[in-house]
C-alpha cells in the first residue's frame, strides 16, 4: 500500500503526511473525526479505510498517505477521544482525583462504546494519552509512593474501568438484539438460578443470595471497586 513502512514505526513520529503533491487536504484529526463518527454510528466493524475515504470524500488510496496501516488509524481514533478527558488543576486529594479520572473514563467509554475494544498498551503513546498519564501523575503527587508504583495504580484502575465499562457495554448491545424484553430475560434466568440454588447443591451461592436481596447497584459496586484499588496503594486506607 502507498506509504506502507517497511518496519515497525510510530505514526506519531510520521510527518503528517508523506509523498510529494500539492497541500494535503486533511489533517490526522479530520481522519480521526470521520473514523470516531463511523464508529459512533455503526460500530468499529464499520471502520475501514475504504469507509473512511468515502466519508472524507476521497479516494482509499489516497488515504493511505495519511494513514499507512488500519492500526494507525485506530490509535489516530483512540487519541481523538482522549482529548475529551478534563484535565483539572489537581485538589490535593489524590484518591478524590483518582476516581474523578476514572468515572470520566468511563463516560467517555459509553459515549463512545468501541473504545474498550482498542484498550491497549501500544496506544499509550499518543499525545493526548501522554497529556491524560501526565495529569494523572499531577493528580498523584500527594502519594508518598515510587513513580513506577503511581503508573502501576493508573494502569491498574483503567484496567478496572474499561472491564466494567466493556462489561455494561456489551449486555447493552446483546439486549438490543433480543426478541423479548430485558425484563423477560431477566425473570427467566433468575427462575432457573432460583431453581438451581434450591436444590441444596450451592449452599454458600444460596447464603450469598440471601444477603444481597433486591436488586444490584451497579454504580455502587464500581465505585467500590475503585476505591479497593485505592486502598492497595494507600499508606492509610479509609
Amino acid at each position: 500500500m502507498a506509504g506502507r513502512a517497511a518496519v515497525p514505526e510510530v505514526i506519531w513520529a510520521r510527518p503528517e503526511r508523506t509523498g510529494r503533491g500539492p497541500k494535503p487536504a486533511f489533517t490526522r484529526a479530520d481522519i480521526a473525526a470521520a473514523a470516531v463518527r463511523i464508529a459512533d454510528a455503526e460500530g468499529l466493524d464499520a471502520v475501514s479505510m475504504r469507509h473512511v475515504a468515502a466519508e472524507l470524500g476521497c479516494g482509499t488510496m489516497s488515504l493511505y498517505n495519511y494513514v499507512p496501516r488500519k492500526e494507525d488509524l485506530y490509535e489516530l481514533m483512540v487519541d481523538a477521544v482522549g482529548a475529551e478527558h478534563e484535565l483539572f488543576e489537581p485538589t490535593g486529594d489524590w484518591r478524590a482525583d483518582m476516581l474523578r479520572n476514572a468515572e470520566e473514563t468511563r463516560a467517555i467509554m459509553y459515549r463512545h462504546t468501541w473504545v474498550p475494544r482498542l484498550m491497549s498498551g501500544l496506544f499509550g503513546f499518543s499525545p493526548n494519552t501522554l497529556r491524560y498519564l501526565e495529569h494523572c501523575l499531577a493528580c498523584l503527587e500527594p502519594l508518598d509512593v515510587p513513580a513506577g508504583t503511581k503508573t502501576e495504580l493508573i494502569a491498574l484502575l483503567n484496567g478496572v474501568v474499561t472491564t466494567y465499562a466493556a462489561n455494561d457495554i456489551a449486555t447493552v448491545e446483546r439486549t438490543r438484539s433480543m426478541p423479548w424484553s430485558v425484563e423477560e430475560e431477566n425473570a427467566v434466568r433468575m427462575a432457573y438460578l432460583g431453581s438451581q440454588v434450591a436444590t441444596g447443591a450451592y449452599p454458600r451461592l444460596a447464603a450469598a443470595f440471601m444477603e444481597q436481596s433486591g436488586p444490584v447497584d451497579l454504580d455502587a459496586v464500581f465505585r467500590r471497586a475503585l476505591e479497593r484499588v485505592l486502598d492497595a496503594y494507600d499508606p492509610e486506607p479509609r
